[in-house]
């Protein structure tokens, strides 16, 4: 005996979209790690297959590219707000800098009490070399169209004007960051110190300091919220095949460069 189509749809569990959040945050490059354009058709498909009860971010991410990260928060929140579906994040080792921007494209968060939350600040870092190459008694030569476009060369010493110009690009930027922040978490967050000068902290001082609501793991979580019988779909990227394989040459750069930007939160037990 078949179910008539209209009692099968009424016997479905409810759902809760996941989508993974894990890597660093950056352009399409190499494509290791998390952009716009990689995420669009996974963040779609999470809001628009059926309608989810919610949508739950699963996130570890020690940062990256504002602007991906601005992106990506964007098209959660707009997807979020026409279909109003609640959003919830849930940080596992690290929601850091642009780990944490995506973060706050949730309605809350939830943490470990040992995951890492915060670093809201923006950095530029670099090398110099001039002195090492005049040692060596190597010659510069530099010829540029536009008095500035070479500025910060690292083959030259530092020019205090250069200084100057990269610092009116990184306080915009700091600033939108903040405003975000301060758009998504409002009154939760702590008016008696100033949460923006790139610090991080632990799960409960996390808490206790409003840039999370909550210690609480995905599962019991999502439960408690949705009911015993909520099932989950879980949404990521799809890797290509020989980066799935582990056969891809690139795939050792990409490794590389998440463990240097995991590293400076990575507390290990």
């Amino acid at each position: 005996m078949r179910i008539p189509v209209v009692s099968r749809l009424l016997s479905r569990k409810p759902r809760v979209a996941v989508i993974r959040l894990s890597g660093t945050i950056g352009g399409a490059g190499r494509g290791g790690g998390l952009n716009d354009a990689a995420l669009a058709p996974v963040i779609e498909r999470a809001f628009r297959r059926g309608k989810p009860l919610a949508v739950a971010l699963v996130i570890n991410s020690p940062g990256g590219s504002p602007v991906q990260s601005s992106l990506i928060a964007a098209r959660i929140r707009r997807l979020a707000d026409e279909a109003d579906i609640p959003v919830h994040a849930f940080v596992e080792d690290v929601a850091a800098s642009g780990g944490y921007w995506l973060a706050c494209a949730a309605d809350d968060i939830w943490a470990d009490e040992s995951s890492i939350l915060g670093s809201i600040g923006v950095i530029s870092a670099g090398f110099g070399f001039d002195q090492l190459i005049q040692r060596w008694g190597i010659e510069r030569r530099v010829h540029t169209a536009g008095t500035s476009k070479s500025t910060l060369d690292p083959f030259r010493p530092q020019d205090p004007d250069d200084v100057a110009r990269l610092h009116t690009i990184l306080e915009p930027i700091h600033q939108a960051f903040k405003n975000h922040v301060q758009a998504r978490r409002g009154t939760r967050l702590a008016a008696d110190q100033d949460l923006f000068t790139g610090a991080f902290w632990a799960g409960n001082e996390a808490v206790g300091l409003g840039l999370a609501d909550g210690i609480a793991h995905p599962i019991p979580r999502l439960k408690a919220l949705y009911g015993d019988k909520v099932r989950f779909e879980v949404h990521g990227m799809r890797r290509p095949l020989l980066r799935r394989l582990g056969l891809s040459a690139d795939l050792l750069m990409d490794a590389a460069e998440d463990r240097a930007a995991f590293q400076r939160f990575g507390a290990r037990g």
